[in-house]
């Protein structure tokens, strides 16, 4: 038999720092080592050893400018001096470019919206930034915080749809909404979304479509075991 070769699940990139133009090394985790066991309804990917999910946030060493490959890769001056002004004048230098474990991973990602926040990115990056912190704690099984962060993703998931929602897919970001809703027990609010979504002539998105049918099914399970008075078109629906 071939000996099995020791190969180390992460391999380093070289990336340029959008803030101070350092260049510095960070970390991925390979294509075979990322092993998802579970997938959940708002698209949370459980790992059975290598989380990808980790090193999703680089973070220059030098100046302390974290950032994904998400954020837009131009910089005002204002926005350079407010990094320079809240991130770096108070940076002590940091190599984040190793192996990263779950309070590394959120440190980054706080970090990263922090960063994010300073310089005004995109509603939809910081979105996804909030909704990753949320799936951090769902990792550890810390409910208030996961469900705290939850909000906030959605509140900036709404944010975007006002804003951007002709730009992008909708019935995926309609759907999000409508999921992260009933994982807050909002559930009326979760059921208007799913109904779009499923009723729309115009979303094409069968996959999307197909996963509101589904969770609009739980949501309406979710309600009659809270005991809870079912939307009119619930009601139909049981009849």
């Amino acid at each position: 038999m071939i000996k099995e070769l020791n190969i180390d699940p992460l391999y380093q990139i070289t990336v340029r720092c959008q803030h101070c133009m350092h260049t510095f090394e960070t970390s991925r985790v390979r294509p075979s080592f990322k092993k998802g066991i579970q997938t959940d309804s708002d698209f949370c990917v459980h790992y059975k050893d290598n989380n990808p999910d980790f090193y999703v946030v680089r973070v220059c060493p030098n100046c302390g400018y974290s950032f994904s490959e998400n954020f837009s890769e131009k910089l005002t001056d204002s926005q350079r001096e407010a990094i320079a002004s809240k991130i770096t004048v108070n940076w002590t230098t940091r190599d984040f470019g190793g192996k990263r474990d779950w309070d590394t991973a959120l440190h980054t990602y706080k970090l990263a919206l922090l960063c994010a926040q300073i310089k005004s990115e995109k509603e939809r990056v910081i979105a996804g930034l909030l909704h990753h912190i949320a799936w951090l704690h769902r990792y550890q099984g810390n409910k208030e915080e996961e469900l705290r962060f939850l909000q906030y993703a959605l509140d900036a998931y709404i944010s975007v749809y006002e804003t951007e929602g002709t730009e992008i897919n909708n019935a995926r970001l309609m759907y999000l909404m409508g999921e992260i809703h009933r994982r807050l027990g909002q559930y009326v609010d979760a059921v208007k979304w799913f109904s779009r979504v499923i009723n729309d002539k115009r979303i094409m998105d069968s996959a999307m479509i197909a996963k509101s049918r589904e969770q609009w099914v739980v949501t309406r399970e979710d309600m009659v075991a809270a005991r809870l008075e079912l939307p009119e078109e619930m009601q139909e629906q049981a009849k």
